[in-house]
């Protein structure tokens, strides 16, 4: 039986195997069994089978670590022949004790008790019934006394194997929680990664690729627009490979402070001068007093308003918008609206735009929404408060509306 959550275990090479203290076991029962026998001249002398079964009980600890239920067993099986044999007693119990004290410890709990068990009965078998039949000749039966005894040191034996068996279950249990935190934190930085550059590309490709088709439509017929349009595209190309930098700098050093900061609303107006560049008009609105917001807030701010911006030179006819922010007591309100329609069909990009937007607000404890409205114009709303009430749920990130997003 393997223990409770855990694997079986590989098998070990040779050179691996316990032999330090299977020698040592190994030497205390036959140097201690040879000179217990001098002072019990009424048991059978130790001979070559006596000697072979003091050495068998110790050999067996070899495989205590791979097979503990089966040496629990053997060892108990060694110890009940040796003494039924009649040769003399001594440290012949110590295999038997480890070999059953680890089995217990590592879960086998059934082959402790039983194999002990089967040792007790079998002893008591032999000193109160079979003495007359087994060797030595004339042996008396066994103290009743010194039975009740070896039942309570075999008692107090599995008290201490259930002892160490539930302590090593408990650090086997926290080290998986360990590994399970370590893993869990792992995948939450690869997705926060992988949606900040999500984010930065698909605005900034988005931009290039506008105005590249503007730039390509007027090289010849407007070359001033057409090179207007290729300042924007370095521009734009400059601000996302400085962006994806900081985050690859971050990957590299980890921990260590970033050489720029993240952006936030205060680099906002930059993010609508870049969109207008693009030929999108953007107007700004702001209400209530501004507040500092946590860097995390901040930061998704800036991102929810870059992402619902590209959705809009993207997927939109309209070349007008609206930003609104709203601070209010409990946290920001931020809305971008555009006239729409919307253009082609959104959905057959396969983005992950609005996916990524309602897992930022979500991360914080917040909820972003976004609709289409009757007049054929999108709406998208975020709600991100001030604190962390708690961790994000599926049924916050499911929403069914995603009719326009961002490859």
């Amino acid at each position: 039986m393997t223990s409770p959550g855990t694997a079986p275990s590989a098998p070990t090479a040779w050179w691996r195997l316990p032999w330090a203290t299977t020698a040592a076991v190994l030497a205390v029962q036959l140097v201690g069994g040879h000179f217990a026998a001098q002072d019990q001249a009424e048991r059978v002398a130790l001979d070559p089978a006596g000697y072979a079964l003091l050495a068998a009980g110790p050999l067996l600890l070899l495989a205590r670590h791979h097979h503990p239920a089966a040496v629990a067993w053997g060892t108990a099986l060694v110890t009940l022949v040796y003494l039924s044999a009649g040769y003399p007693f001594g440290p012949v119990f110590l295999s038997v004790l480890i070999g059953t004290f680890d089995a217990a410890r590592t879960g086998h709990r059934r082959a402790a008790w039983g194999a002990l068990g089967v040792l007790w009965l079998g002893r008591l078998a032999a000193g109160h019934w079979l003495y007359r039949w087994l060797p030595p000749d004339g042996d008396p039966p066994t103290d009743w006394a010194a039975d009740t005894a070896t039942a309570a040191w075999i008692v107090a034996l599995l008290a201490l194997a259930e002892l160490a068996r539930a302590r090593r279950e408990r650090q086997l249990r926290e080290e998986r929680e360990r590994a399970e935190a370590t893993r869990r934190r792992a995948d939450e930085e690869r997705l926060r990664i992988a949606r900040e550059l999500h984010d930065i590309l698909a605005h900034s490709i988005s931009v290039i690729h506008v105005q590249a088709g503007v730039g390509l439509a007027l090289l010849d017929s407007d070359p001033e627009q057409a090179r207007t349009s290729l300042t924007t595209i370095k521009a734009a190309s400059k601000e996302a490979l400085g962006e994806v930098r900081q985050v690859l700098e971050a990957l590299r050093t980890p921990g260590a402070a970033p050489r720029a900061p993240s952006p936030g609303v205060a680099r906002l107006p930059e993010l609508l001068a870049q969109a207008r560049d693009a030929g999108l008009d953007v107007t700004l609105t702001t209400e209530g007093e501004p507040a500092d917001l946590p860097p995390g807030t901040d930061l998704a701010a800036f991102r929810i308003v870059q992402e619902a911006l590209t959705n809009t030179v993207r997927h939109s006819a309209s070349r007008t918008a609206t930003v609104r922010l709203r601070y209010a007591p409990d946290g920001l309100r931020l809305t971008v609206d555009d006239a729409g329609p919307a253009t082609g069909d959104p959905s057959a990009d396969g983005g992950n735009g609005l996916v990524g937007m309602r897992e930022r607000a979500a991360a914080l404890g917040g909820e972003v929404t976004a609709t289409t409205r009757a007049d054929g114009g999108f709406t998208v709303t975020a709600h991100l408060p001030h604190t962390h009430p708690g961790r994000a749920t599926p049924d916050t990130l499911d929403h069914p509306d995603t009719s326009r997003e961002t490859g």
